[in-house]
């Protein structure tokens, strides 16, 4: 029987037969689908998280909102005299009003009913004239007399909770005694007063007409008897020559400003008891008209006749002098502005002008989140201590407003921009989430965090990418098989390693060990590629009897004693180094010489450590790629008479183009969202310096440090998650232009 008779009896078509095809259709269609499926739920999953972590950042960019309550008008209030001070306790439950005729009338924020009358022990025949607070929060209260005295005092509200319910029982203390401090000799009205308190110093201020007294009172308490003696000093300040608007002093009394009516402060230095300058804080024909402290007492909100709000503070100009200086603007409309009220809690206030608009505003982030008309004409408010709350007397009515402003302290400018916290010479980038001081406000700026992420991911890459790439090569193009399948799977293991030991081994060994072999590390990296070059030099210029015993694809083992000795070489000589040109010490010739700061924990650390983490994700893509070019091209090449390099350059390395690049991009990812190794092997110093030998902080390691710390819905814990929104959008935008970039290389050397 023939072959061709043979193949004619073959049936292809059997039941067997069909059922294979039919089963493995089977298994290609659901493979197909349970790849798409995959594929699809991994995009859905990603953008699930996009979505959750912006819904979780957006609230921070919506701007403040104020809901009205019924407007009351209790009875007590029509009899009530000009009112001077309006304030409410932190529960909002309790309100205070004071009048001019030296009454203080408690009552009920909600209803308006009245709670207790507290009459002032005023000296006979004095009124209250003016009146100066301290600090936001201090509750302490300064009222000026028309007998030349000052009377300190002092609203508190005692909460106890009989029966299991809540009750607030407001009361008056007079700190210092509840007799009158004398200001002036000669017995004249204290037109303008002021108030500090020290620890137990207390410093008072006042003025009639341009002429200013200042009195410091210390108390000392006798630890044998509980005794307590006052000590009074009257302060010497000159006499100024035009009338005092408004007077306020720091908390730390170190200054006194005295704003006048012509829209200039006059400022003191009360430990030297001279005059600091004189400073316009008001431009064109604009005059003054509201001033009151920021919380801390640091800054000045100045508001004036147009409408406008100026933030100023003390500054130390280049020759060490401080002056004060006009940080930031806000404008509330066109009326002149008649009340400011400073957060407790916040950096933030409220501002109302004659036409009953008010305002609320954020200093630092320079955010203006409301304008909204609350009274017809002139009003007096008060801010509740937790600022959701405001209450605003006009025309003898009270009403009352609900503010919902959870997230004033951010804005773009805040985050990514320089800003100009108080007690700073100049505005910077700062991250500083916490502090222990009740007045700090938090510096939240992403900026040093992207730069430091950025700053890690480039010395990373910048020793990992060219041994990567280069190893990956090698070993797919020149080195022996027998040798690659054991150097490669070698490599590969080196990224299982897990990288809390990378960060542990970097932070408590290769740190110190860097910074006590400085001048040998920087030997290594200048001699290590003269001896491998001096090595392969040496070797091909050896008789081709000796190199031709070497078999072909091994010559990369010979360069092993080579990088040893180099090495062991140049850690030798760094003591020596070290001696001869950096005095002994070159951390220290560095910081003094050269103006280069030194941290332990450095970007040099992490650069050799994160490195040493990337390399093996870039090498295995990479080493893939090369490897998997048609060995027809390379042997079309050869055949050509091109060299093995030349091949190489011109025909292997852009054919693996696309691949290479892919690895180059997934290890640039991998360098920015490492998170142990920079938490562990830095500083933690959230810096921008691009100087290697000062540390950083990223924002994947920001996020896994005060994470668990942050009050969940705060401010803090929601700029956290846009951090780590960030990081989700770069490396998107990474990924999709690695993507295009890959395929247009894939496009253009097809051809090969």
């Amino acid at each position: 029987m023939t072959a061709h008779s043979k193949l004619q009896r073959l049936d292809f078509n059997t039941p067997a037969l069909q059922r294979k095809r039919r089963l493995r259709a089977l298994k290609d269609h659901l493979a197909r689908w349970y790849v798409s499926i995959g594929g699809l739920a991994v995009l859905a999953a990603i953008t699930l998280i996009f979505f959750y972590l912006a819904s979780v950042v957006l609230p921070m960019f919506q701007g403040a909102s104020l809901e009205r309550q019924d407007a009351r008008q209790p009875a007590w209030l029509a009899e009530a005299g000009e009112p001077l001070l309006l304030a409410m306790e932190e529960q909002n439950q309790v309100a205070l009003r004071l009048g001019r005729d030296g009454h203080i009338q408690f009552f009920d924020t909600d209803s308006g009913r009245a709670l207790s009358k507290v009459a002032l022990p005023l000296p006979e025949g004095s009124q209250v004239v003016s009146i100066g607070q301290d600090v936001p929060g201090s509750r302490r209260v300064v009222l000026g007399l028309s007998n030349g005295q000052a009377l300190v005092l002092e609203h508190h509200y005692r909460i106890s909770y009989p029966d299991n319910k809540r009750l607030i029982e407001p009361q008056v203390t007079y700190p210092f005694g509840g007799q009158p401090v004398s200001l002036d000799e000669q017995g004249r009205p204290l037109e303008h007063v002021a108030v500090s308190q020290n620890g137990s110093t207390l410093l008072l201020a006042a003025s009639t007409g341009n002429q200013l007294h200042a009195v410091r009172i210390s108390s000392t308490e006798n630890l044998l008897t509980g005794e307590s003696s006052q000590e009074q000093s009257e302060l010497a300040l000159p006499q100024l020559s035009e009338p005092i608007k408004v007077l306020l002093v720091d908390p730390r009394q170190m200054w006194l400003y005295a704003i006048s009516g012509q829209a200039s402060a006059d400022v003191f230095d009360l430990r030297q008891q001279q005059l600091n300058g004189r400073y316009k804080l008001a431009s064109g024909q604009a005059e003054v008209t509201s001033v009151t402290s920021l919380l801390g007492g640091i800054s000045l909100l100045v508001g004036d006749s147009k409408g406008g709000i100026g933030q100023w503070f003390m500054v130390r100009d280049e020759h060490g002098q401080s002056e004060l200086r006009n940080v930031r603007n806000f404008s509330l409309g066109d009326s002149p502005v008649t009340q400011i009220l400073p957060e407790e809690r916040r950096k933030g206030f409220l501002a109302l002008d004659a036409s009953g608009t008010v305002g609320i505003f954020h200093s630092t982030a320079h955010r203006t989140l409301l304008k909204e008309s609350v009274a017809e004409g002139t009003a007096i408010a008060a801010l509740s201590p937790r600022a959701n709350r405001l209450l605003v007397e006009s025309a003898g009515k009270l009403q009352g407003l609900v503010i919902d402003n959870p997230h004033p302290e951010i804005s773009w400018s805040a985050l990514w921009g320089k800003v100009w916290y108080e007690s700073y010479p100049e505005p910077d980038y700062v991250w500083q989430s916490t502090s222990a001081n009740t007045d700090f406000e938090p510096k939240l700026s992403l900026a040093p965090l992207a730069f430091g992420t950025l700053k890690a991911a480039f010395y990373a890459m910048l020793l990992a990418a060219p041994l990567a790439i280069c190893a990956a090569i090698y070993t797919a193009y020149f080195m022996a098989p027998r040798l690659r399948s054991k150097v490669k799977p070698v490599i590969e293991l080196m990224e299982a390693l897990p990288t809390v030991i990378l960060g542990f081994f970097a932070g408590l060994f290769l740190a110190p060990f860097l910074e006590s072999h400085l001048p040998g590390i920087f030997s290594l990296l200048l001699l290590m590629p003269v001896g491998i070059i001096a090595a392969a030099y040496g070797w091909s210029r050896l008789p081709e009897s000796l190199r031709l015993r070497v078999p072909d694809g091994w010559e990369a083992a010979l360069l092993i004693p080579v990088v040893l000795l180099v090495g062991y070489g140049s850690l030798a000589v760094s003591g020596y180094l070290e001696n001869w040109f950096f005095g002994g010490d070159m951390r220290l010739w560095l910081t003094n010489e050269m103006g280069i700061p030194f941290d332990q924990r450095n970007a040099l650390v992490v650069g050799l450590a994160m490195g040493f983490a990337v390399i093996p994700t870039i090498y295995s893509i990479a080493e893939d790629a090369v490897f998997s070019v048609p060995r027809s091209l390379t042997l079309g090449s050869l055949a050509l008479g091109a060299t093995p390099w030349q091949t190489m350059t011109r025909v292997v390395i852009l054919t693996a183009s696309p691949g290479i690049f892919s690895a180059l991009m997934i290890g640039m990812g991998r360098a920015v969202g490492e998170t142990m190794i920079v938490l562990m092997a830095t500083g933690n110093t959230p810096i921008m310096e691009a100087n290697i030998f000062q540390g950083l902080r990223t924002l994947a390691a920001n996020v896994a440090v005060e994470m668990p710390e942050s009050e969940v819905g705060s401010s803090h814990y929601r700029v956290l998650f846009l951090a780590a929104l960030v990081l989700l959008m770069f490396t998107f935008v990474m990924n999709t232009l690695a993507e295009l970039i890959r395929q247009r290389l894939r496009g253009k050397y097809a051809s090969l």
